[in-house]
């Protein structure tokens, strides 16, 4: 099932997905949340406090995803995957493995060559992080997602390590020449997502 939930606060949202991953049964649809944030950063459990290297008035929300530090704001599409892995047949790395090939692939059909990284999750162009990914597994279920970049202000990214990389630089559709509105790269990101995570 998808859901467009729209511009949502984060934290609400959070203890949504955390809601439904404790009450979900062995029955239970898997789900596709997508949405946009206004500006906060998230905070992986393994989160250094020094990644935050520019104090701002943004929130900084201590979350239980992994990763390190990443920001979330207007412009951004984030695509919240609820999945039941054991009934799925795949591992979580499987699953990311699925989750940043479904960008690269959404990228491919718009010109842009990007790729995956060995040890650094998510989907580059030239060097550039265009999505951040984080998830957390319970009961073997999923929930988090993949946040991407479509026309947002990166302003906010200068005052973090994206992801706990110092001097990482971050990218969007807007300034890759992309024409992508946000409804329309829901559509495709909810297709690109159904054929590789929930076929």
């Amino acid at each position: 099932m998808v859901r467009r939930l729209g511009r949502v606060e984060y934290e609400a949202t959070w203890r949504a997905m955390q809601d439904f991953t404790a009450q979900r049964t062995a029955d239970t649809p898997d789900e596709l949340w997508l949405l946009e944030h206004p500006p906060v950063y998230t905070q992986g459990q393994a989160g250094k406090p020094e990644h935050l290297i520019v104090a701002t008035d943004i929130p900084v929300v201590p979350i239980d995803r992994g990763g390190q530090i990443t920001y979330h704001g207007p412009g951004q599409l984030v695509a919240y995957v609820l999945v039941d892995l054991r009934r799925r047949g795949y591992g979580i790395r499987e699953l990311v493995t699925r989750l940043e090939q479904a960008v690269v692939d959404l990228l491919a059909a718009q010109g842009v060559t990007a790729e995956r990284r060995a040890g650094a999750p998510g989907v580059y162009v030239d060097g550039a992080k265009i999505a951040a990914l984080g998830l957390r597994v319970k009961h073997g279920c999923t929930y988090h997602g993949l946040a991407l970049n479509v026309d947002m202000d990166l302003g906010p990214f200068a005052a973090i390590n994206p992801c706990g990389y110092a001097g990482m630089r971050v990218t969007q559709c807007r300034d890759l020449g992309l024409k992508l509105p946000l409804p329309e790269a829901e559509q495709v990101l909810a297709q690109a997502l159904l054929g590789t995570i929930y076929s």
